[in-house]
C-alpha cells in the first residue's frame, strides 16, 4: 500500500469490481466510447479475479473515497527475452484531477514492472487526448510514432479464428 496526503493505493479485490466498473465507464464517455463498453461486474471478475487472471488493478482512495484505477497487465518482448507491462487503463475521477494522483498510481504501476524484473512499460493515449499526452511525456514516457495499433475483433477475430 502506498499513502501520500491521504491518497492510498491498493491492491483491487473482488469486492472494488463495482467501483471499477462504474469507473470504467465514466472513462469511456469521457474517451466518447460510451457506446462501447460491454464489461460487466460478472467478466471483471473472472478476467481479474477468477482462475486465470488475465490482468490486475489497483485503485486510488483519497479519504477512503475511490477516485482513480489502473489496470495492467504482463506483456512480453521476443527481441529482449523479457516481461514488459502493460497498462491498459490509468483513470482518475474528474473532480480529483490535478492533485498528483494519476502520476502516483503511474509510478506504482511504473514500480510493479521494477520488482517483477519487466524491461518497460507501455499503453495506448487517444491522440485528441493532448492532457494525457502531456501528462505521460512529463512523467518520461516517448510517443512511439513509428508503431501503428491493430486491432482485430467481432467478426474478423471469429473468421480468422475458425481458418486453417
Amino acid at each position: 500500500m502506498t499513502r501520500t496526503l491521504g491518497f492510498e493505493i491498493r491492491e483491487a479485490s473482488e469486492a472494488d469490481v463495482p467501483v471499477m466498473l462504474r469507473m470504467i465507464k465514466a472513462l469511456a464517455e469521457f474517451e466518447r466510447l460510451g457506446d462501447q463498453v460491454v464489461a460487466t461486474e460478472l467478466s471483471l471478475r473472472q478476467s481479474l479475479f477468477g482462475d486465470r487472471p488475465f490482468g490486475e488493478a489497483l485503485i486510488g482512495y483519497c479519504g477512503g473515497e475511490p477516485v482513480g484505477f489502473a489496470i495492467f497487465f504482463h506483456s512480453f518482448s521476443t527481441f529482449r527475452g523479457a516481461p514488459g507491462l502493460y497498462l491498459e487503463d490509468l483513470f482518475i475521477e474528474p473532480a480529483w484531477r490535478g492533485r498528483g494522483f494519476g502520476r502516483r498510481l503511474l509510478a506504482r504501476v511504473a514500480a510493479v514492472a521494477v520488482a517483477r524484473g519487466c524491461h518497460r512499460m507501455e499503453w495506448s493515449v487517444l491522440d485528441w487526448n493532448e492532457r494525457a499526452v502531456d501528462f505521460y511525456v512529463r512523467a518520461g514516457a516517448r510517443p512511439m510514432q513509428e508503431w501503428t495499433t491493430f486491432r482485430l475483433t467481432g467478426d474478423a477475430l471469429d473468421a480468422l479464428a475458425a481458418r486453417p
